[in-house]
């Protein structure tokens, strides 16, 4: 049998108190009004509870509430979020940048660069172009070389200093020294030591600005310059400028310019390949 709520809300309780010896009252109420006596009873309750939490000191006693903090720590948020999304993009171009270097020595080492594509007649030095080396001097050796040698093999193995400083760390592979140091201040130009095709130049962690230049049998290498004034695939001539000297990435000590050339995947003494 089922009872339906209008049924129980006009039911009728009856309270008998027991008092002893007193008089027994009995007590007659409505369903309706218990349950609209409670319901108003606990919202009551809630109102003022609300109330007490919201506009007293008790609210930090429960909640520790400090609007001060928040912000704080929003702010924190704010430039945590800030600092993660400059490391990605860094990683990013560090990974670049890797990709790049590596495919730049496997050119080199694999010797899978067009020579032809490349104009080395055009390369050699020319005396009315302003440049820092040579003069002419250099441009009638180079000449005399052109005259009577006629021998591309071994015109191709002359290089210029690429700086003017003195070599003060001589090439040592043994202890992963794969170049020479010329001591030079921050700011110093830097010359291509042959003509060749620029196949990197952007900054890596350790050797900072690094320019490097295929030639036709070798390839030149250029760190911790403070500026590099050419990019991948120009064309250099020997002499020519292409950076400044400084004291960029984590492996150096002070402003000077590293300097190597390889050939076939080898390190070898700049010193010996040098135009006295």
């Amino acid at each position: 049998m089922k009872i339906g709520i209008k049924k129980i809300l006009n039911a009728v309780v009856f309270i008998t108190p027991n008092f002893g010896d007193s008089e027994t009252v009995r007590y007659k109420l409505k369903s309706s009004k218990i349950l609209f006596g409670i319901l108003s009873y606990t919202l009551l309750i809630i109102f003022l509870t609300t109330i007490v939490l919201g506009i007293t000191p008790l609210k930090n006693l429960v909640f520790h509430f400090d609007n001060q903090e928040l912000k704080v720590q929003a702010e924190k948020t704010v430039e945590l979020e800030a600092k993660i999304q400059f490391l990605t993009k860094e990683l990013e171009t560090i990974v670049s940048t890797n990709k790049k270097l590596k495919y730049a020595f496997l050119l080199a080492t694999n010797d899978s660069l067009d020579t032809n594509s490349v104009p080395y007649d055009s390369l050699k030095y020319e005396p009315n172009k302003n440049l820092p080396y040579g003069g002419n001097l250099f441009y009638i050796f180079s000449r005399i070389v052109d005259k009577y040698l006629q021998d591309e093999s071994v015109i191709a193995n002359f290089f210029i200093k690429p700086s003017k400083g003195i070599i003060i760390n001589e090439f040592n592979p043994q202890e992963g020294h794969f170049g020479i140091d010329f001591a030079v201040s921050a700011g110093s130009p830097i010359s291509a030591a042959q003509g060749g095709l620029v196949i990197f130049a952007d900054f890596t962690i350790d050797d900072g600005h690094k320019i490097i230049i295929q030639h036709k049998d070798f390839i030149t290498v250029y760190k911790h310059c403070s500026s590099l004034t050419k990019d991948e695939r120009d064309i250099v001539v020997q002499g020519e400028l292409i950076g400044l000297s400084g004291n960029s990435g984590n492996n150096t000590t002070g402003p000077h310019l590293h300097f190597e050339i390889w050939k076939d995947g080898k390190p070898i003494n700049p010193k010996e390949y040098f135009i006295k």
